[in-house]
């Protein structure tokens, strides 16, 4: 997905599970971390065409890959 299309389907304040580093399939639990938050920022791409998003609780942008989006009903 690629940073405009992000940022046409999620607005700042989305809620996410986010993984900075490793995802949990990567096999790296040395570097896995994961934080439910949300997104504090729109979307942008890097230099090099990462698209990436900053959330609540980490320096810096996270590849959108790492980021997975979490399912509300509308009751919570």
């Amino acid at each position: 997905m690629t940073a405009d299309e992000w940022n046409a389907r999620h607005p700042i304040g989305t809620p996410v599970i986010a993984y900075p580093l490793t995802r949990p399939e990567d096999g790296f639990p040395d570097y896995f971390e994961r934080l439910e938050t949300t997104t504090r920022t729109p979307a942008w791409t890097l230099g090099h065409g990462e698209p990436v998003v900053s959330v609540d609780g980490y320096a810096g942008g996270i590849c959108l890959t790492h980021v997975d989006l979490i399912e509300r009903t509308p009751a919570q």
